[in-house]
């Protein structure tokens, strides 16, 4: 965060002598002023929903600048928002959500960080292309965007390129140009003692190798199911066929913040509404009816979806403590093999 702004005030500061009122700022409706006026609203907007923990709306309350400020003023009010925001951040425990509307209604303070940085980088795009200067952001905070808030993106060239494209904002060779957008937060899904976490792109890379994902984990997690999992929701990503809701979810503890694994979808639904989902857990949570209580929320939601009719499960025959969980979740038996046991639980009936 503090970086994209000093980027930000750097490369606007040496043009505060120019009209700003009487520019446009790129493709936007709004003058360079107004978008100047626009990024310092949205980091204490964010910073006011997550020091608020705002579950249902925006704090309802706005800002202004004072008559006569001058751009170089507007540039300080932008450092000190930026500045307030990352303090914020830093200090918001990891749990905590807030009211975001775009599309799952809330965001922790990694998507949030996400979204500021993405209204400092676009916004700051638009005012140097309306007043002529030339400007590309460090790829890192690009990066940073695009793996958090814009996991159906396919990475391009370059990513600062792709964020362009994705926003509406530039072109691509061979993708169509983009009219619409809105970035897109994490899922989750709350049960009575867990919470299950979309896991980002980002989050995802770094579980797939020797990372946490960014999570406090259990003794003894994350373990290999997890990491595995993860490398093939990155891939996904890269491929430009990932689809969040369909892909992976962190166990995590409402008591303690801890997470104590992974459970997830092997792809997105097929044309006869048959998904997949698989499951596990770090050994010290075992035995608890976690998984069983994770697999009947997220079994739900699938169901609750219009393409899905099937959620359908492939268990080791000697898997034992999974063949309870799928039974204690509702699931039925329904072909077996040498290896494996095919369980199956429909959208009710009726």
């Amino acid at each position: 965060m503090e970086q994209a702004v000093d980027e930000c005030v750097g490369l606007l500061g040496a043009v505060t002598d120019r009209d700003w009122e009487a520019v446009r700022a790129g493709r936007l409706e709004w003058s360079c002023r107004e978008t100047a006026v626009h990024i310092a609203e949205n980091l204490i907007a964010y910073a006011g929903q997550l020091a608020g923990q705002e579950r249902e709306a925006w704090t309802p309350f706005e800002i202004s600048l004072e008559e006569g400020t001058d751009n170089a003023g507007a540039l300080r009010v932008i450092r000190t928002m930026g500045t307030l925001f990352a303090a914020t951040i830093r200090t918001t425990p990891r749990e905590v959500r807030a009211f975001h509307p775009y599309p799952f209604r809330s965001a922790n303070r990694e998507g949030f960080a996400a979204m500021g940085v993405a209204e400092v980088l676009l916004h700051t795009h638009d005012l140097a292309e309306g007043l002529g200067v030339a400007y590309e952001p460090a790829p890192e905070l690009c990066d940073f965007v695009l793996t958090r808030i814009f996991p159906r993106v396919q990475p391009g060239p370059t990513p600062w390129r792709t964020l362009l494209w994705a926003t509406g904002r530039g072109d691509l060779p061979g993708r169509e140009p983009v009219t619409e957008w809105r970035w897109s937060n994490n899922l989750v899904l709350p049960t009575d003692r867990l919470t299950l976490q979309g896991v980002t792109p980002a989050a995802a890379v770094d579980l797939s190798t020797v990372g946490d994902g960014g999570f406090e984990w259990l003794e003894g997690g994350p373990i290999e199911g997890t990491r595995v999992g993860s490398g093939l929701v990155f891939k996904q990503y890269e491929d430009g066929v990932h689809r969040p809701e369909w892909g992976m979810y962190v166990l995590v503890r409402r008591e303690d913040g801890r997470a104590l694994g992974a459970m997830g979808f092997h792809s997105v639904p097929d044309e006869s509404g048959r998904v997949e989902v698989g499951y596990d857990l770090v050994e010290a949570a075992r035995g608890h009816g976690y998984a069983t209580e994770a697999l009947r929320a997220l079994s739900a939601w699938a169901l609750s979806r219009d393409e899905v009719h099937t959620v359908v499960a492939n268990v080791e025959r000697d898997n034992a403590p999974s063949h309870r969980v799928l039974a204690r979740a509702g699931f039925e038996a329904v072909a077996e093999d040498i290896e494996h046991v095919t369980y199956e639980l429909r959208e009710p009936r009726g």
